[in-house]
C-alpha cells in the first residue's frame, strides 16, 4: 500500500508534518461559533498575525513527534496529531456550545472528574457505546498503521535512534519543570500570548497552542512576586477586626446557593419567592451580584467571594485557584478570621476531593470542614444532590453547637439547585424551566427555615445569601439576558435593626461581598474601608 513512499524517510517525515500543520490550521477555527469569533478578534498587524500563525509549528511538532517517536512511521504520525488537534477541537466546541467557554489549560486538571462525577459535568452520554467507538478509533487505527506502514526506524544503532527520538518530546516537558527554564518559557509564552483571554487566543492560536502557552504561564509564573505586589497593594486597606465583647461574639453565615437566579429579573413573573422578598425588605444591602462566569465552575465566585481578589488579580491561577491556593492562604478572609480568633467552618454537601476543596479550603483558613460524608445521603433515593432542606437542618445542628463566646464564620455552598433538570428531580415534573422553578422554591423555602432558626439567636447574626452564577437553562435562555445572579446582606438575631428602612438595589462584585459584609457588619473600622 504505500511501496515507494519510504524510499525518501526524511522529505516524507518532513512533508507529513507540513500536512498535519495545512490541516490543524484549516480545523482550528472551528473551536467556536463564527459570530463568537468575530466578537473575539483583536486587531492585528500583518506581523503579528505571521508571528502567531508561526507560534503554531513547534506545538504541532510536539504532538507529531509524539505519535513519530512510538511508531518512527510518518503517516501515522501525520494522521495521530490531525486526531489529536481536531479532537481537542470538538471538545473545545462542545464545551463552548455548553457554557459558553472554549477549553483552557485547567480544564485538563478536571478529565478524571469529568467520568467521576458525569451527572455534574452533563457527561452521562459517556456510557460503553462511546468507549467502544473511541477506543476502537484509537486502537484500530494505530494497529492499521503498524501493520500496513513500513517503519523507518534505521537498521544501524536502532536503541539509539529510538532513544533520540523519545528524547525529543519528552526532554521539552522535563525541562520546564526545572524552574529557570519553566521561568523563561512563562515569560515568552506571556509575551507572545499578550493576554490570557481565552476566547482571544483560541481565535488567535487555536485551541490546543491556546491551552499549551496557557499552561505553561501557569507552571512558570512567579506567585511570589504577585502574592508579594497584592499584599503591598493593601497595605493601606487592613481591616482591622473589631473585637467583639464578651457573650457577644457575631455569627456569620454566608450561604452560596448553586445556580441560583430570581427568573422573576429576566422577565418570569409566576415565581413567588416570599422568603427573598421579606429578605429584601430587612436587608442592609440587596441587588443583583456580577458574575465572574456565565454558567458552570462555581470555584471561580467562591474563591472571588473568600478571597476579595478579581480574575485579573491571580493571574493565570484565575481559572482554577485552588491548584495553587497555598500562595493566597494569607490573603483571604477566612485566614484573617481565623487569624483574629473567629471559628471558621466551610459546609458542603458533595464529594470533599470535587475542586480539590479537601486540600484548598484548610489551606484558605478553614479551621472545620462539614462535606457529603456528614449527610446521609443516597442518591437513588434522594436525588443526585442533598436538598436545601437538610443542609440548612445540618447548619442549624452546627450552629447550636457553637461557642457563644468565640466570632464564627460558616460558608455553605449548597448543591441542590445544580442541573441537568431531567425527569425524575421533582415528582410530576418533565419540562426543565419547570423543575428549575420548583428548585428554587424549595431553596426560598429552606432559606426562610434557616432565617427563623437564626432570628432566636441573642448574638449578632449577620447572613450574606448569594447565587454563584446563571444556571445552564439551555430552554429558558441561551445565553441568559443578564447572567448577573442575586445577593443579600441581612442582619439577624442580635443584629437585628428594629428601625430598619428598606434599601434600594446595588450592584456589587463577588469580590467586594465579603468586605461590604463587614462594613455592613461594623467588624472592622470604618475608616480602613
Amino acid at each position: 500500500m504505500f511501496e515507494g513512499l519510504h524510499d525518501h524517510p526524511v522529505a516524507l517525515t518532513v512533508a507529513c508534518y507540513a500536512v498535519a500543520a495545512l490541516v490543524v490550521y484549516l480545523t482550528d477555527p472551528f473551536a467556536m461559533p463564527k459570530s463568537e469569533r468575530d466578537r473575539s478578534r483583536i486587531e492585528r498587524t500583518p506581523g503579528r498575525i505571521a508571528l502567531e500563525l508561526a507560534a503554531r509549528l513547534p506545538i504541532i511538532l510536539f504532538v507529531f513527534s509524539i505519535f513519530f517517536a512510538i511508531s518512527w512511521r510518518p503517516l501515522y504520525g501525520a494522521v495521530g496529531t490531525i486526531s489529536f488537534f481536531v479532537i481537542f477541537t470538538g471538545i473545545s466546541r462542545a464545551k463552548f456550545i455548553f457554557i459558553r467557554e472554549p477549553l483552557v489549560f485547567s480544564d485538563i486538571a478536571l478529565v478524571m472528574d469529568v467520568f467521576k462525577y458525569k451527572t455534574i459535568f452533563y457527561a452521562t452520554r459517556l456510557n460503553i457505546l462511546f468507549w467502544i467507538v473511541a477506543l476502537g478509533y484509537v486502537f484500530g487505527a494505530s494497529a492499521a498503521f503498524m501493520v500496513f506502514e513500513p517503519s523507518v526506524l534505521p537498521d544501524r544503532f536502532r536503541f539509539f535512534w529510538v532513544l533520540v527520538g523519545l528524547s525529543v518530546p519528552i526532554l521539552p516537558i522535563i525541562l520546564l519543570f526545572v524552574r529557570p527554564v519553566g521561568q523563561a518559557a512563562s515569560w515568552i509564552s506571556e509575551k507572545l500570548l499578550r493576554t490570557l483571554k481565552v476566547k482571544v487566543n483560541t481565535v488567535r492560536f487555536g485551541t490546543f497552542t491556546s491551552v499549551a502557552y496557557h499552561f505553561m504561564i501557569w507552571l512558570g509564573m512567579r506567585r511570589d512576586a504577585i502574592v508579594a505586589e497584592l499584599t503591598h497593594g493593601l497595605q493601606n486597606v487592613i481591616h482591622e477586626l473589631i473585637g467583639a465583647e464578651e457573650g457577644d461574639a457575631p455569627l456569620v453565615v454566608v450561604w452560596q446557593s448553586e445556580s441560583f437566579l430570581d427568573l422573576r429579573n429576566v422577565g418570569d413573573a409566576e415565581l413567588q419567592l416570599p422568603t427573598i422578598d421579606r429578605l429584601k425588605e430587612r436587608a442592609a444591602q440587596w441587588g443583583r451580584l456580577t458574575s465572574v462566569f456565565e454558567g458552570g465552575y462555581t470555584l471561580r465566585t467562591e474563591f472571588s467571594v473568600l478571597s476579595g481578589l478579581q480574575p485579573d488579580d491571580v493571574h493565570a491561577d484565575a481559572s482554577y485557584p485552588y491548584l495553587r491556593a497555598a500562595h493566597y492562604s494569607d490573603i483571604v478572609w477566612p485566614s484573617k478570621l481565623r487569624k483574629a480568633g473567629w471559628l471558621t467552618h466551610f459546609i458542603h454537601p458533595y464529594d470533599s476531593t470535587f475542586f480539590h476543596r479537601n486540600k484548598a479550603m484548610p489551606l484558605l483558613g478553614f479551621s472545620e470542614m462539614t462535606m457529603l460524608d456528614a449527610f446521609d445521603h443516597n442518591p437513588e433515593r434522594d436525588g443526585p444532590y442533598v436538598s436545601d432542606q437538610r443542609l440548612t437542618e445540618k447548619v442549624v445542628n452546627i450552629v447550636g453547637a457553637l461557642e457563644d463566646a468565640r466570632p464564627a464564620l460558616l460558608f455553605v455552598a449548597s448543591m441542590a439547585n445544580h442541573g441537568p433538570w431531567e425527569p425524575g428531580r421533582c415528582e410530576g415534573m418533565t419540562d426543565p424551566v419547570e423543575i428549575y422553578r420548583e428548585l428554587l422554591r424549595r431553596a426560598d423555602a429552606a432559606l426562610g427555615a434557616l432565617v427563623e432558626e437564626l432570628d432566636k439567636l441573642e448574638r449578632p447574626v449577620w447572613l450574606t445569601f448569594y447565587g454563584d452564577h446563571a444556571p445552564l437553562l439551555k430552554r429558558f435562555a441561551d445565553p441568559f439576558p443578564d447572567p448577573r445572579t442575586d445577593y443579600f446582606i441581612v442582619p439577624l438575631g442580635g443584629a437585628r435593626q428594629e428601625a430598619h428602612k428598606p434599601t434600594r438595589a446595588r450592584v456589587e462584585a463577588p469580590w467586594n461581598l465579603f468586605e461590604t459584609l463587614l462594613w455592613h457588619s461594623h467588624l472592622y473600622k470604618e475608616q480602613f474601608r
